[in-house]
């Protein structure tokens, strides 16, 4: 073991004791050292601290995720086996420490807990597009979206283009690789990547191309990637990706950087979905909120840039829903929709509310809602739609979703102002609730789901201001 010195950040020169770790001429660290992402944060600080406050790293501590693969067991006497574990703690399943039974993330190497940096730079293949088909090389060669990558002392560096998130031959199947899930009954129910493929996102054509890895999910900026002073690391453009990977869920138990990555969801979260008419050769129309003389009223929603259905990944336990208030000329309340209360699922406190989720049910006569994936038999998907064709003399063109709403007699005349916005929480009460029913997760975590806003949708209409043929607001 010898001493290195290694530039860390902004945090100044500190001393690792690692066997090469930073820089030299022969990579030196193990495939057990490369697997530990204590490791990679060595020379990626800004990697490891994002990594760190993410999701991916949360996946196997998750408490939501723990109840239900555990429940998952019980219900179908152990045969999930490695099903849910396969995606959530991957290296573990990889290197034999779990079959996903009595599943205890604390009995795991804290190094095989969650998707970790080697599980993904350390992919050699894809399978089937779904339910972690990924091959791995266990060597200790790491693989990433840099072209021509510096030597290094603690491993060796290949490219790999569908890690290149400026590479039109990135097809975002490794993220796909997890992101879609086709239960064991043989239900499509996690469409993400699938959803992505359909869109004007996933065409070779690099003016329009944009993978998981690219401006969305991951987006770069300018800067080296690693803090190696004895590589000489060049500066690359777009070079430093992101690695919080913002989606929706956050962590619901103690975890590193919990409000970075509150601030990155939202970030993401508010560009989603707006309100707004549909866009022309001149832009924006009006049509967002329109206040019509048939006593309706109607809202139009639109992803526009959004590479997927909204919501996506576990869309059947999304919960997103229109909110509209109206009011009089004195402020009075008039009319609403979508007031949901704190703690109370939307279908249960409106069963006629403009909700968008996948409603799923156990038998294809629809009869019996299903809360866990692998009792489902049938899906009604009523989702936003993501943008397929740039063609505006195609019908496809408007991808949009509107919501008709229908006030009781004489209300349209007395409305002065409405309000609107769309709201998402990450999981239904009703399926923490049977969690909770069958012992295998903690009431409190029930008080810990939020409701999010999307900036995007939080707009008004006004009688002043709304079109004078059209009564539509103005943006």
């Amino acid at each position: 073991m010898k001493l290195v010195i290694c530039t860390i950040g902004t945090i100044g020169t500190i001393l690792m004791a690692f066997a090469g770790a930073c820089g030299d001429d022969t990579p030196t660290l193990s495939i057990e050292e490369l697997q530990d992402p204590e490791t990679c944060k060595t020379c990626h600080p800004t990697h490891y601290q994002e990594w760190a406050a993410s999701m991916h790293a949360y996946a196997s501590d998750d408490p939501i995720f723990v109840a239900m693969n555990n429940r998952g067991q019980a219900d179908t006497n152990n045969a999930l086996g490695p099903f849910c574990v396969s995606c959530h703690a991957p290296m573990a399943v990889a290197l034999g420490t779990t079959n996903g039974l009595d599943f205890d993330p604390a009995a795991l190497p804290k190094a095989q807990r969650g998707i970790t940096c080697y599980f993904c730079h350390n992919v050699t293949g894809v399978g089937e597009p779904h339910n972690n088909s990924l091959t791995l090389a266990m060597d200790t060669t790491m693989r990433g979206g840099i072209t021509n990558p510096v030597g290094n002392a603690a491993h060796k560096s290949a490219y790999l283009p569908s890690m290149d998130g400026n590479n039109v031959r990135n097809d975002s199947s490794m993220c796909g690789s997890c992101h879609d899930i086709v239960t064991p009954g043989g239900v499509h129910l996690e469409r993400t990547f699938a959803d992505w493929k359909t869109t004007i996102f996933a065409q070779p054509d690099p003016v329009r191309h944009l993978n998981c890895a690219s401006a969305c999910h991951m987006g770069g900026s300018d800067n080296v990637v690693a803090d190696d002073p004895t590589a000489n690391v060049p500066f690359r453009a777009n070079g430093l990706h992101e690695h919080t990977f913002a989606a929706i869920d956050q962590a619901m138990t103690p975890w590193p950087d919990m409000a970075l990555n509150a601030q990155r969801i939202q970030r993401d979260l508010d560009p989603a979905v707006t309100i707004v008419g549909i866009r022309s050769a001149g832009g924006a129309q009006h049509g967002g909120i329109c206040v019509l003389p048939d006593g309706t009223i109607t809202v139009r929603l639109d992803t526009i840039g959004t590479g997927h259905s909204f919501p996506s990944g576990a869309s059947h336990d999304r919960r997103t829903w229109l909110e509209i208030v109206a009011y009089d000329a004195s402020n009075a309340v008039v009319y609403s929709s979508g007031t949901v209360p704190d703690g109370v699922d939307p279908e249960v406190f409106d069963p006629n509310i403009v909700g968008f989720w996948d409603r799923t049910y156990q038998d294809a006569a629809k009869t019996q809602p299903a809360h866990f994936f692998w009792d489902v038999g049938a899906v009604d998907s009523i989702l936003l739609k993501p943008p397929i064709t740039t063609d505006p003399n195609d019908p496809a063109y408007d991808h949009s979703s509107t919501a008709t709403l229908r006030p009781s007699a004489g209300v349209i005349n007395q409305i002065d102002r409405i309000e609107a916005r769309l709201r998402v929480r990450p999981f239904p009460f009703a399926m923490l609730d049977a969690l909770i029913a069958s012992g295998h997760l903690d009431a409190k975590f029930r008080a810990m789901v939020p409701t999010l806003d999307i900036a995007g949708t939080k707009r008004t209409w006004t009688r002043a201001t709304q079109g004078a043929l059209d009564h539509c607001n103005p943006f």
